[in-house]
């Protein structure tokens, strides 16, 4: 691996690995749903700028409109929302682990509704990923003061990773129809930060902000590295090498979340969970290996 495609592999790494802790930062004060809007309509629009300066196509038609909206809702929306909610009552390294089960839920749906293929390698990491999962989140729950709040985030997790697998479906399919990454996900996070907008009202939740410098940094680190920078960088990983060999961000970025959850969220490790890690990333090596699992992580 070349100095240029080695920095487009760390950087993301790290960038995805410490997001998890920033989302942390944006729970308080300010309702999930509406911090949820405020990142998606920051990034969006910033892409949009950058799609004008850089003179990208930005014409599409109107069914081309309604698959970027879908996928907006799904991947920017309510997957994120989910996302959030869950950290509310999780350690930001736990949502994180989880959350790297979606490499199955990718190739289920890819099976499913792209005609992908199911090797056994991936049903035997599939089996070494529940195991793991079941053996972090037990961990979990001998700290949680509250058991039927862990097992409510447990569920927030697994609807946030089918929403995420169905968002990554939508946006190969839209790929495969032509559509650039970049407008493409310009005009879904802005469609969602929209959607989501819509949703603050209905739901009975009011629009705040608080303009403290943990939650402001977080937002524009959360908007600008970690849903533009990191996936740009992404982007051109897989270009350089493929998105086979690409998806191993998914194994490093939840063991860095992990380690920033033990510095700054007093997250204790112990045998119990360092096995299941192994376990699940065991499994999630063994699904990668099909080169079939693909994550869109922003």
């Amino acid at each position: 691996m070349k100095t240029r495609q080695l920095l487009y592999f760390i950087i993301p790494c790290f960038i995805w690995g410490s997001t998890w802790f920033a989302i942390k930062l944006q729970l308080g004060k300010v309702d999930p749903l509406v911090s949820v809007v405020y990142r998606f309509l920051v990034a969006g629009l910033l892409l949009m700028a950058f799609s004008l300066i850089r003179k990208l196509n930005l014409r599409y038609t109107l069914a081309e409109h309604l698959r970027m909206m879908l996928q907006g809702i799904i991947l920017f929306g309510f997957n994120y929302w989910l996302v959030y909610l869950a950290e509310t009552k999780l350690t930001s390294g736990v949502v994180a682990i989880i959350f790297s089960f979606s490499i199955f839920t990718n190739i289920l749906f890819n099976y499913l509704l792209l005609k992908g293929k199911i090797k056994k390698e991936v049903m035997l990491g599939a089996i070494l990923g529940i195991a793991g999962t079941v053996m972090i989140f037990n961990h979990e729950l001998s700290n949680a003061t509250q058991i039927s709040k862990a097992y409510q985030a447990l569920l927030f997790c697994f609807a946030s990773i089918i929403l995420a697998s169905l968002g990554n479906i939508l946006s190969a399919y839209n790929q495969t129809k032509k559509l650039p990454v970049i407008q493409t996900n310009a005009f879904s996070m802005t469609y969602g930060s929209l959607a989501m907008m819509l949703m603050v009202p209905l739901s009975g939740r009011s629009f705040s902000l608080d303009v403290s410098l943990p939650y402001i940094g977080s937002l524009l680190y959360l908007s600008v590295l970690g849903s533009i920078v990191a996936f740009t960088l992404y982007l051109k990983l897989v270009g350089d090498i493929g998105p086979d060999r690409a998806g191993y961000t998914t194994l490093v970025a939840p063991v860095i979340a992990l380690i920033i959850s033990s510095f700054f969220e007093n997250y204790h490790w112990g045998a119990i969970v360092a096995l299941g890690i192994l376990f699940l990333f065991a499994g999630n090596f063994l699904a990668l290996k099909t080169k079939n699992a693909k994550t869109q992580r922003v």
